[in-house]
Protein backbone atom coordinates (compact mmCIF):
# COMPACT_ATOMS: atom_id res chain seq x y z
CA UNK A 1 0.00 0.00 0.00
CA UNK A 2 0.94 3.43 -0.42
CA UNK A 3 1.60 5.93 2.05
CA UNK A 4 -0.50 8.88 0.49
CA UNK A 5 0.68 11.47 3.49
CA UNK A 6 4.45 11.46 2.41
CA UNK A 7 5.82 14.44 0.41
CA UNK A 8 6.87 12.43 -2.47
CA UNK A 9 3.24 11.51 -3.09
CA UNK A 10 2.08 15.04 -3.24
CA UNK A 11 1.35 16.77 -6.68
CA UNK A 12 1.18 20.58 -7.72
CA UNK A 13 -1.08 21.17 -10.52
CA UNK A 14 0.86 23.16 -13.39
CA UNK A 15 -0.46 26.42 -14.97
CA UNK A 16 -1.50 23.41 -18.21
CA UNK A 17 -3.71 21.25 -15.71
CA UNK A 18 -0.83 18.60 -15.93
CA UNK A 19 -0.05 16.87 -12.70
CA UNK A 20 2.95 14.26 -12.71
CA UNK A 21 2.34 10.61 -11.31
CA UNK A 22 4.85 10.55 -8.49
CA UNK A 23 7.39 7.60 -9.22
CA UNK A 24 6.28 5.34 -5.69
CA UNK A 25 2.40 5.29 -7.00
CA UNK A 26 3.71 4.42 -10.86
CA UNK A 27 6.04 1.63 -9.59
CA UNK A 28 3.53 0.45 -7.70
CA UNK A 29 0.75 0.23 -10.01
CA UNK A 30 3.23 -0.47 -12.89
CA UNK A 31 2.46 2.29 -15.09
CA UNK A 32 3.98 2.78 -18.28
CA UNK A 33 4.46 5.87 -20.92
CA UNK A 34 1.15 5.79 -22.30
CA UNK A 35 -1.00 3.67 -19.95
CA UNK A 36 -4.56 4.91 -19.56
CA UNK A 37 -6.06 6.52 -16.49
CA UNK A 38 -9.53 8.11 -16.06
CA UNK A 39 -11.44 10.33 -13.09
CA UNK A 40 -13.81 9.56 -10.63
CA UNK A 41 -15.20 12.25 -8.60
CA UNK A 42 -17.23 11.13 -5.54
CA UNK A 43 -18.78 13.34 -2.51
CA UNK A 44 -15.94 15.61 -3.78
CA UNK A 45 -13.30 13.54 -3.69
CA UNK A 46 -11.15 12.42 -7.35
CA UNK A 47 -9.59 9.14 -7.64
CA UNK A 48 -7.39 8.63 -10.87
CA UNK A 49 -7.90 4.96 -11.86
CA UNK A 50 -5.64 3.22 -14.40
CA UNK A 51 -7.89 2.08 -16.89
CA UNK A 52 -7.55 -2.21 -17.51
CA UNK A 53 -8.16 -4.31 -21.08
CA UNK A 54 -10.87 -5.62 -20.94
CA UNK A 55 -8.92 -9.22 -20.94
CA UNK A 56 -7.65 -7.98 -17.92
CA UNK A 57 -10.79 -9.34 -16.03
CA UNK A 58 -11.17 -12.47 -17.64
CA UNK A 59 -11.50 -15.29 -15.63
CA UNK A 60 -12.21 -13.08 -12.20
CA UNK A 61 -15.35 -15.09 -11.36
CA UNK A 62 -14.10 -18.44 -12.27
CA UNK A 63 -14.30 -19.79 -8.85
CA UNK A 64 -18.01 -18.16 -8.24
CA UNK A 65 -20.76 -21.26 -8.23
CA UNK A 66 -24.54 -20.64 -9.72
CA UNK A 67 -25.36 -21.95 -5.83
CA UNK A 68 -23.08 -18.46 -4.47
CA UNK A 69 -25.44 -16.01 -6.22
CA UNK A 70 -28.90 -15.70 -4.74
CA UNK A 71 -31.99 -16.29 -6.46
CA UNK A 72 -34.46 -13.58 -6.35
CA UNK A 73 -38.35 -13.62 -6.75
CA UNK A 74 -38.44 -10.86 -9.09
CA UNK A 75 -35.82 -11.96 -11.51
CA UNK A 76 -36.23 -14.45 -14.73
Amino acid sequence: MIDMKTPNNTVTLSSKYQIVVPSSVREHLNLKPGAKLTWIEFDGVAHLVPLKPVSAYRGMASALKDSDIPDEADRL
